[in-house]
């Protein structure tokens, strides 16, 4: 039963809400961070804690900060030294001319002060302008939150607005619905998260329950839990919510994104330089003047003020400001030529002061696609041509063209693509597209390539059983029975097809097809096949295993263990979120013209290396650091580090933020390019955010 004690509850929220540091939620056994948070796996909150961690933490919200309102914005116009001086000059001519009004008896109109006041109230209203046609920072994050949830509160499962959410509810996901809530797995059936909004990873993450996690374990690595923003894809889970509004996840990027400072232009730090050269000498020009004739001849003082007003005016470039936007409107339209849409007029100027471009992976460098680019049926490895999803290419080894229909491997191993799959491959709008889990997208595209259609194949090989994907077996199986004279087999009306890890898939079997028949594994074949697989891993290839079975009889459920033995092993496909096929000529370019550029990504390290020396953005051997690097690396360090590193692997938002911040520190013209939520602390602090 919940703690009914509002004391105990309190402090406790207390301890972890003030200034002490989050415990390690997923370092936690589910057990310990539902004790600390003093909640219940069964009966969830009870409603004197629910009202006590409302006011702890308040609503379950992203909060805007204390920003500049349209006033300040609009005063902070004025700040530039030249428009000062020029407001200093306006007020004394002025004075000067309600003096002369009063001393002649005559009204005069003060023409120069008031034309110098409109020129600087323009300039003031087009910077204000172009300053507050900015979005909203946190429109984008917003739009992540979900408006309902489940929990399990006073014992009975309701739904409540997202906002009510407080660490210690009891969460209860499914597939399709939005996490509102960072929280601690309690229980996890095949759930499958995901986390694009944290990692800018498209593929979903499984996740588990039972696992604990070291301390450093970066955030896309962190199994056991769950985060605010990101969407169920799979499964099913009972959480225990832990961080809600902007202790989230999603809330420090929220933080980090409104704490961002941006930096001057090179443009806008050449007219500041510019104005203070121009300032310091019209006044050292004035102080002459003024000085100088008053010691020759005391009565011409305003006369000689009125002259060096006219000085000090003639010297500051009114019209500069209205030159230059008129100019960088131009560059703008040459730009949009070039198909290239600038939102900010500076960024004109800025662009070609860069020294260094960041870029994102997934679906920047990248298709954000998978595409198979290697088969590896028992003969020997089949190189694959073609891109996306599209089911049009080649299978080539030794440089000749093979068919499929005349290779029993190949074929069998792509049949058992299409029938172990889920996925549905689909053509929009003249785009092939896939309904389902990019990977299983990236198997019906290769076996596409053999003519083996999955409408098609599903007619011929209806499933009638399966054994769903669970991340503690990391394989799925399904049954087919063939249609009339289909029949793989003989002796058999049922197939079984698995597709799985590798390892765990070659452990399953005991035969392996060579040409068209089954031979018993050698325990020599098993070790070429598993360096074959670390082969392909260790060039950041997502690799699979697949194995089929004749089956006499349909198994019953439950039966995996028995069912998913002595199979017959097929082969492996390894794939790859491929580049894009420009990028690399784009490289090329970036480099001739001197700007250096860097991968920043949330994947793994060993695929952003493979992507990282495909696209030439580094070299083999060249140095790359983690996310877990980088914890450990002071800012001092990280200046160092950052003008010889070009690979950055498994990265959270923050530590993008920081990287952009090094670089900066050591002079460096930064861009950055990316289209994720977790991108926007670091696309905001860059002068270039594409």
């Amino acid at each position: 039963m919940p703690s009914s004690s509002s004391t105990s509850s309190s402090s406790a929220s207390d301890v972890i809400h003030a200034g002490f540091e989050s415990p390690i939620w997923h370092g936690l056994e589910a057990d310990q961070a539902i004790e600390l948070l003093k909640s219940d796996r069964t009966d969830g909150l009870n409603p004197v804690q629910v009202a006590q961690h409302l006011a702890v933490y308040g609503t379950n919200e992203l909060v805007e900060m204390g920003g500049r309102n349209p006033f300040e914005i609009f005063l902070d116009q004025f700040k530039n030294i030249m428009l000062l001086m020029l407001i200093g000059v306006a007020i004394i001519s002025a004075v000067l001319d309600i003096r002369e009004s009063m001393a002649s008896g005559a009204f005069i109109f003060p023409k120069d002060a008031v034309a110098i006041f409109l020129v600087v109230l323009l300039n003031g209203i087009l910077g204000y302008v172009q300053e507050s046609s900015a979005e909203k920072a946190l429109a984008a994050l917003k739009n992540l939150a979900s408006s309902k949830v489940r929990v399990i509160r006073y014992g009975q499962v309701s739904e409540i607005d997202a906002k009510e959410l407080v660490p210690g509810d009891i969460m209860l996901l499914e597939a399709g619905v939005k996490v509102t809530a960072d929280g601690r797995l309690l229980e996890a059936v095949n759930l499958q998260v995901r986390e694009s909004a944290l990692t800018g990873e498209s593929h979903a993450v499984n996740k588990q329950a039972n696992v604990l996690l070291p301390e450093d374990a970066p955030l896309g690595d962190r199994l056991n839990l769950v985060f605010s923003g990101t969407e169920v894809v799979q499964g099913r889970a009972t959480v225990l919510v832990t961080g809600t509004g902007m202790q989230t996840e999603l809330g420090k990027i929220a933080t980090a994104l409104q704490a961002v400072e941006t930096e001057p232009t090179p443009l806008q730090k050449r007219m500041n330089q510019l104005g203070n050269t121009l300032v310091s000498g019209s006044l050292i020009l004035v102080a002459i003047v003024i000085v100088g004739g008053t010691l020759v001849n005391p009565s011409l003082f305003q006369e000689l003020v009125e002259v060096s007003l006219s000085m000090a005016v003639a010297v500051v470039p009114e019209g500069l400001p209205a030159v230059i936007t008129v100019t960088l409107a131009l560059g703008t339209q040459r730009m949009v030529k070039r198909q290239a849409l600038i939102r900010k007029l500076p960024a004109v100027e800025t662009l070609g002061s860069v020294t260094t471009i960041c870029s994102d992976k997934t679906g920047t460098l990248t298709q954000n696609k998978m595409v198979v680019q290697v088969v590896h049926p028992p003969s020997g490895s089949i190189s694959v041509t073609g891109e996306g999803y599209s089911p049009e290419g080649d299978f080539q080894a030794n440089g000749k063209r093979l068919t499929a229909a005349e290779e029993p491997e190949l074929k069998a191993l792509l049949l058992a693509c299409v029938l172990c799959n889920d996925a549905v491959l689909q053509k929009e709008n003249g785009e092939w597209a896939i309904l389902g889990d990019p990977t299983e997208g990236a198997l019906l595209a290769v076996a596409g390539k053999a003519n083996l259609r999955k409408d098609e194949q599903d007619q011929r090989f209806p499933r009638v059983a399966e054994f769903p994907f669970s991340s503690e077996r990391k394989r799925m199986s399904v049954i087919v029975q063939p249609e009339g004279s289909q029949h793989l087999n003989e002796a058999s009306p049922y197939t079984l097809f698995c597709k799985g890890s590798p390892e765990l898939v070659l452990e399953r079997c005991t035969y392996i097809q060579i040409g068209d028949r089954q031979e018993p594994l050698t325990a020599q074949q098993r070790t070429r096949i598993l360096e074959h697989n670390n082969h392909f891993a260790g060039r950041g290839l997502r690799v699979l295993g697949f194995a089929s079975k004749p089956l006499t009889h349909l198994p019953p459920e439950g039966s995996e263990e028995i069912s998913e033995a002595q199979l017959t092993w097929l082969g492996l496909v390894s794939m790859l979120d491929a580049p894009r096929s420009e990028v690399r000529e784009a490289v090329a370019k970036c480099r001739s013209a001197g700007i250096r550029p860097v991968m920043i990504t949330g994947d793994h390290q060993l695929t952003a290396r493979a992507i990282a020396e495909d696209l030439g953005i580094a070299r083999p051997g060249d140095l790359a650091l983690t996310g877990q690097d980088l914890e450990k690396l002071t800012q001092a360090q990280l200046d160092v580090e950052v003008e010889r590193v070009s690979i950055y692997a498994r990265v959270s938002p923050e530590h993008k933020l920081r990287i952009v911040q090094a670089l900066q520190r050591q002079g460096n013209v930064v861009a950055m390019t990316g289209d994720g939520v977790n991108d926007a602390p670091a696309l905001k602090l860059s002068l270039i955010h594409i």
